[in-house]
């Protein structure tokens, strides 16, 4: 666990063996991780980094994503061919959806359109897919397949803020090209392939401008404007990229580097790295791992806006000390910022 304000790491929470995939509720108050060798999922309460226990998945977990509302999580077992659905009300297996044909998928990228009616499912090597899945979120069943066109191995699954285009990566395909599928959601086929940018990890930033992708073995880190679906940029100075994540304010982009044990800090104004936090052997963080924007129970616009969030805050978590901690922030005068910032607009 890494404070990102002084870069450094508080905690380390227990999992299961290879954990590999991250994500994060919407509220901020749970982590949800993939372990892909003891085949569950781990649930972390990010109020005191403490383990809550672990969820039986199917074969080999890897990717994970949550619905907008909190309400569910998807999780692509890349070793079963499935997709298992958690209720996070109960935090057990509601639904496994079985991808099947065509093609023999792999499932291992996952992400949730921002209105949380639909999933999109890359499926692993390009021996054996070169398909995308949709499943519609009310159904838990796959409603479309999308052809990327050759054996493309689709991986690392990130949906634009507006719901309107997913980017898959497809880092290890059969034409020996690293490139990343640009597809359009109304349609679900794919409109443009951005060549030599490899994944597996990406991330978007909020306001939707600006892909960053973590190339692998080339060691960089590709910034795609979206508008133009071209490389602006690319940044040096990583080793190996596994996993990609951008801060709620576009700041900063945190980056994983399994072969040297380290996270790595970019500035996006000037997209460069400006920081290296050590932490444990071989990190992976394959999917949205930064804590989301805080939405308080206060109404924005409303004069008693702070107050009701304030009084809600403490009473559901026994005081603003622990309130701070739980959404994330050093201090309490954070926590009080960030409540009238959010109240004033």
């Amino acid at each position: 666990m890494i404070d990102t304000a002084t870069a450094t790491v508080i905690a380390t929470v227990p999992a299961g063996a290879n954990p590999y995939g991250v994500a994060i509720t919407p509220d901020g108050s749970k982590a949800y991780i993939t372990n892909v060798g003891s085949n569950n999922v781990s649930v972390i309460d990010t109020a005191t980094n403490t383990a809550l226990g672990a969820i039986p998945v199917g074969s080999q977990p890897l990717g994970v994503a949550i619905t907008p509302d909190g309400s569910k999580v998807y999780v692509a077992n890349d070793g079963g061919a499935s997709v298992s659905v958690i209720a996070t009300v109960t935090n057990t297996v509601i639904a496994t959806v079985v991808l099947g044909s065509p093609g023999n998928p792999n499932p291992v990228g996952v992400a949730v359109t921002p209105d949380g009616t639909k999933v999109y499912v890359g499926t692993g090597t390009p021996s054996s897919a070169n398909y995308v899945y949709v499943i519609a979120t009310a159904t838990d069943t796959v409603t479309a397949t999308i052809n990327i066109g050759f054996n493309a191995g689709p991986y690392g699954v990130v949906v634009t803020p507006d719901g309107s285009t997913v980017y898959v990566a497809l880092p290890n395909n059969d034409r020996h090209i690293p490139s990343v599928a640009v597809i359009d959601t109304a349609s679900n086929t794919v409109i443009s392939t951005i060549s030599n940018v490899a994944g597996p990890g990406a991330a978007i930033t909020p306001d939707g401008s600006r892909l960053y992708v973590g190339n692998g073995n080339a060691n960089t880190v590709s910034v795609i404007d979206t508008a133009t679906n071209t490389v602006v940029s690319t940044i040096s100075g990583i080793t190996n990229p596994d996993g990609v994540a951008v801060t709620p304010d576009s700041a900063k982009v945190y980056v994983a580097n399994p072969s040297i044990n380290t996270v790595s800090v970019i500035d996006t104004a000037t997209n460069t790295v400006v920081g290296s936090i050590p932490v444990g052997v071989n990190p992976v963080a394959f999917g949205n791992f930064i804590q989301p924007t805080p939405t308080f129970p206060g109404t924005p616009g409303d004069k008693n806006c702070h107050g009701t969030s304030v009084s809600a805050l403490a009473t559901k978590y026994g005081g603003l000390n622990i309130s701070a901690a739980a959404w994330g922030f050093a201090k309490v005068q954070g926590l009080q910022d960030a409540i009238r910032v959010y109240c004033k607009r």
